[in-house]
């Protein structure tokens, strides 16, 4: 079934977001800026965590998270520990949520409008793996440029 799948290739990049995370040689450049990269390592992390945590966690599995969207990206100096902790987090509220997710439930509207037309929740789950992926392509190469 198509939540068996999802979970492995969620689970799979979220353990490269954290190897990611860990390469960066000095921990303080995951928060650094560069003329040509508009958002840091770090807030990235937080964003997909936060995203992660949100449309699966609070959205499909009610678990009563409220996503500070802004903090994502204006919070700074988080440490790497923390950050690794909140990838983790995600990993389970995945695991959680999706694994309790009914083909039914997979070809159910999405409960919110996300994109301002109704979608299902099939669709917005594959969405959300390639949010995440794209994201981490972004640290990937933030951490090629800065700490290198």
């Amino acid at each position: 079934m198509l939540t068996k799948t999802l979970i492995k290739i969620f689970t799979r990049d979220l353990h490269r977001l954290k190897a990611e995370i860990m390469s960066y040689k000095q921990e303080e450049n995951l928060w650094l800026l560069d003329k040509e990269i508009a958002n840091s390592a770090g807030n990235l992390c937080l964003h997909i965590v936060g995203n992660l945590k949100h449309f699966i966690g609070a959205v499909l599995g009610n678990s009563g998270y409220i996503r500070q969207r802004e903090l994502e990206f204006s919070l700074k100096n988080i440490p790497r520990t923390e950050l690794l902790q909140q990838v983790e987090e995600a990993v389970k509220v995945i695991e959680n949520v999706l694994e309790k997710l009914s083909a039914e439930d997979l070809n159910k509207h999405y409960p919110i409008h996300v994109f301002n037309e109704p979608m299902t929740t099939e669709y917005f789950l594959v969405h959300l793996t390639t949010h995440l992926s794209y994201h981490a392509g972004q640290i990937n190469y933030h951490r090629r440029l800065i700490d290198s």
